[in-house]
């Protein structure tokens, strides 16, 4: 027997017995499937969020069965929609249709191993579990800001290959806690500038937040908040098919990004805990279940779907197999095909480094004193011509992050055909919209700002590193060398705070020629972000080699000691030419030593242990680097110097800055010498 209700301590529950009332509709019964299935889901596993599957059920119906273009048969087919789960709590809503669409490696068994170990049906969806899965998602926030770069990168692609090839659109279900997370402010505001009019995203307006009511602390006017964005925006009832259709249809016919605003009942069907904070993140149990299977008319048996509703919710799956064979047949037919393919997959253009491999033996020759900074502005300006599927921008920094290209033009509101964003002053959502650019497909995105600032940047490199894709990030002014401006502007942990992170790449080059090899290294990595931090201050050239990209490696031996080594100096980025320099002296005193530059830690810890012995060797190491110490123990062993930051940075010009914290050559001579006494 179902618990009996009280409506008149959760009003909820008399709108809901309103509903139920009504006559059971196909889309009802469809929606009521996906219900059932996230209720034995999260019941299994004992624990997960069954609420907002079952609140926006309905929803997600009539966009599956009649707006979504999709084939559950080639859940990769590149022109089809993408649909972002941003509210990824409710995870069992996305594995559930899935399920029910006929996608292949998600059945019955996948979904009763709902939040187990190896399960491609996981607590939040991960990218790469399940290829329907189009981004991982569950920081709230992320996925409505990732869509944004997918709805940019669908604009910019049909920009380069036409109507024929690229006509998508990109579906959002958002929370409450999506829109309160400040990312979702940045990634709003973009796609309203921006005018990304095949854009949706469905509010769940459920009223409802772990700590109960939102009326605790969410008392926005989120459809004037979107509308001063630049949004069309529309409230309806998240229960009545009709109303969601209408709303959908709607949407497809904006010329701005669209919010509908789904009014729905949290837990919809359970007996007492609908419209509850109850029915939010935990198994219902078994009374509650069995009253909200009761209450929904559902007989089945846990993990069953009635054969009628099962085989209609398969049709769906297929509704879109024949727009996806007329759009193969153009694409058979396009003159760009070839090219729209090796973009899709990600593969790099035959002839891409040529001209970097140009630009090093320019360097080789010239041994040009540049920040590496304007090194790497050298850089992209050999490689973005090469690569037409690389976009950059800068959050409002571009003429200090050097990542403009002349001759590229930028990318302005209905006009996607240049390669450059100026993203605004929007670190996060940058990074964020960064990913959805690089998950579409056909886009290679790389961002520009100040090292300091990637703590804005974090969560969304982070999901990039966890999802394994390519998106690189230019950080300029990387230490106290930035002068003037400050312990504000000054990064000191940073580095040791992204070395930390698994599968991110940090590189700091020490010259224009190391700044080449490593964006060579960055653009050819596919499977996780590139981090490039990058002086302000000029540095000299220390390398007349343009052959072998000595970088590639992640550490080397930049000059060897003229006998047994007594000392091997360690240095990154702007210190290397200090160690170089305090080798000098060490050198003409009679202390054989060696300089090891060491661009990037993550590519010289995957080397074989004698390669690494080899630079390293066996004599006093000594860390040089204007940053904390934080982890170059790893490097220099238990008896190891280091000579770097200690603390926070000052206000100074920057050469005043390295001598009044010890950061010079004379510093690194002398804790050799003291240490070899």
């Amino acid at each position: 027997m179902a618990p009996t209700p009280d409506a008149s301590q959760n009003p909820a529950l008399a709108a809901q017995a309103e509903i139920l009332a009504r006559p059971a509709t196909d889309s009802r019964r469809l929606a009521d499937a996906i219900r059932a299935l996230a209720i034995d889901g999260v019941e299994a596993a004992k624990s997960g969020h069954p609420g907002m599957p079952m609140g926006m059920a309905d929803v997600a119906t009539v966009l599956f069965t009649k707006f979504l273009k999709y084939d559950a048969a080639d859940p990769r087919w590149a022109d089809r929609d993408r649909f972002v789960l941003s509210a990824g709590h409710g995870s069992m809503l996305l594995y559930s249709l899935l399920h029910l669409t006929g996608h292949a490696g998600m059945g019955v068994e996948e979904l009763k191993r709902f939040r187990q170990l190896h399960s491609p049906a996981a607590g939040h969806p991960e990218y790469g579990e399940h290829p329907g899965i189009e981004t991982t998602t569950g920081p709230l926030g992320q996925g409505i800001a990732t869509s944004v770069g997918m709805a940019l990168a669908e604009r910019m692609l049909a920009a380069r290959f036409g109507a024929s090839l690229v006509d998508h659109r990109t579906w959002v279900i958002a929370s409450d806690g999506d829109l309160q997370e400040g990312v979702s402010h940045e990634a709003a505001s973009l796609a309203g500038h921006y005018a990304l009019s095949k854009l949706c995203v469905l509010w769940d307006d459920n009223h409802i937040s772990i700590d109960g009511d939102t009326a605790l602390s969410f008392t926005d006017d989120t459809l004037k908040r979107f509308q001063a964005y630049g949004w069309a925006v529309r409230r309806i009832d998240g229960h009545n098919p009709e109303e969601i259709a209408s709303a959908m249809a709607w949407a497809t016919r904006n010329r701005k990004p669209t919010l509908i605003a789904c009014r729905t009942i949290i837990g919809f069907g359970a007996p007492t805990k609908a419209g509850t904070a109850g029915s939010h993140g935990a198994a219902l149990g078994a009374t509650e279940v069995a009253g909200a299977k009761e209450l929904l008319g559902w007989t089945a048996p846990a993990f069953s779907v009635p054969e009628d509703i099962k085989a209609a919710w398969e049709a769906a799956g297929r509704r879109g197999a024949g727009t996806r064979r007329s759009w193969l047949k153009r694409l058979a037919k396009h003159p760009q095909e070839a090219e729209f393919d090796r973009a899709m997959s990600g593969k790099l253009p035959e002839a891409w480094h040529e001209s970097l491999a140009a630009l090093r033996a320019k360097h080789a020759e010239e041994k040009p004193k540049l920040a590496t900074r304007v090194s790497s502005q050298r850089a992209l300006e050999a490689l973005v011509p090469s690569v037409p599927e690389m976009v950059g921008g800068s959050a409002d920094l571009t003429g200090s992050n050097n990542t403009n290209v002349k001759g590229i033009p930028a990318i302005t509101p209905g006009n996607f055909g240049g390669r450059f964003m100026h993203w605004g002053v929007r670190e996060h959502g940058m990074a964020a919209a960064m990913n959805g650019m690089t998950l579409h497909g056909g886009i290679i995105p790389y961002s520009g700002t100040f090292l300091v600032f990637s703590d804005y940047m974090r969560p969304a490199i982070r999901l990039a590193a966890l999802m394994g894709i390519r998106a690189i990030h230019v950080l300029t002014h990387d230490s106290i060398g930035l002068g003037e401006d400050g312990p504000t502007h000054q990064p000191v942990e940073h580095l040791a705070s992204f070395r930390a992170m698994p599968n991110v790449f940090v590189f700091r080059p020490a010259d224009a020629m190391e700044t080449a090899e490593c964006w060579e290294l960055a653009v050819k990595r596919a499977d996780g972000p590139s981090l490039l931090a990058l002086s302000r201050q000029n540095l000299p050239a220390l390398r007349s080699d343009a052959g072998e990209n000595r970088c590639a490696r992640g550490g080397y031996v930049l000059a060897e000691a003229s006998g047994p080594r007594k000392a091997t100096l360690i240095a990154t980025g702007s210190e290397v030419h200090l160690a170089v320099a305090a080798r000098e002296t060490l050198e003409a005193e009679g202390i054989p030593t060696a300089v090891v530059s060491l661009p990037c830690w993550e590519i010289f810890a995957a080397q074989d242990a004698g390669y690494r012995n080899q630079v390293l060797g066996d004599a006093v190491r000594v860390g040089v680097e204007a940053a904390i110490g934080f982890g170059w123990e790893r490097w220099l062993g238990a008896d190891g110097i280091f000579v770097g930051m200690s603390g926070f940075g000052a206000s100074a010009p920057a050469e005043e800055l390295f001598k009044h914290f010890g950061i010079t050559a004379d510093a690194v001579t002398a804790a050799v010498k003291k240490r070899l006494a």
